[in-house]
């Protein structure tokens, strides 16, 4: 199975540097909605069996865009939704740097087991996401009728993208500090009988 992860398009607060997290519910920009229909050009052609979004319209306008080329129905997942960032949701970068810098450099030492302020920790958001993927392989790895060039597609978001690819690698998760996904940017991962591969990480040209 091939699966296709894209990094939904451009917000406004994403230009404006400002934290997106799961209870900001920003619909993209026009930037993001130009890169959501170039993301869904560039895979018209893609033998695409399954999509698969987070509910946020930044994230649902993306998918959505994608299935215009797909007879396949985008179909919505709760555990595909951002970092629940807590106390820092709409902050600037700079305020951020400023208010919560010492708990943000421990934050970014840590593997991900500490929660945000009022928010969640990067361990409990990959638990929820890889959930979503290990029903993804039942349902499209194993299935006869989904052989190795089926593509199934997620659209998500920062670090739902990483947090799969990490899990999906048998990476640590602190290694996410080592990775960055762009507005729109296409990650893929191959799972084979051999294993897992990314073949393709953080595409943006299209």
């Amino acid at each position: 199975m091939k699966l296709i992860l894209v990094r939904h398009g451009e917000t406004s607060w994403n230009k404006e540097r400002r934290v997106q997290g799961s209870d900001s519910d920003i619909e993209l920009n026009n930037t993001g909605l130009e890169q959501a229909r170039k993301v869904a050009s560039f895979f018209k052609n893609e033998p695409i069996v399954a999509i698969f979004s987070s509910p946020m319209q930044r994230a649902r306008a993306t998918a959505e865009a994608i299935a215009s080329y797909h007879q396949v129905p985008v179909e919505f997942d709760q555990g595909l939704k951002e970092l629940n960032v807590g106390e820092l949701e709409g902050m600037s970068a700079v305020n951020l740097r400023t208010t919560f810098s010492q708990f943000l450099m421990q934050w970014w030492q840590d593997g991900g087991v500490t929660k945000l302020p009022s928010g969640e920790s990067l361990v409990e958001l990959q638990q929820r996401a890889w959930k979503v993927i290990e029903k993804l392989l039942e349902r499209y790895k194993t299935s006869p009728e989904h052989n190795t060039e089926s593509s199934v597609v997620v659209v998500s978001h920062y670090f739902i993208t990483l947090a799969i690819i990490i899990k999906a690698l048998n990476l640590p998760l602190d290694c996410f500090t080592k990775f960055k996904v762009d507005p729109g940017g296409v990650s893929i991962l191959e799972f084979g009988n051999n294993g897992t591969r990314l073949v393709t990480f953080n595409d943006t040209s299209h």
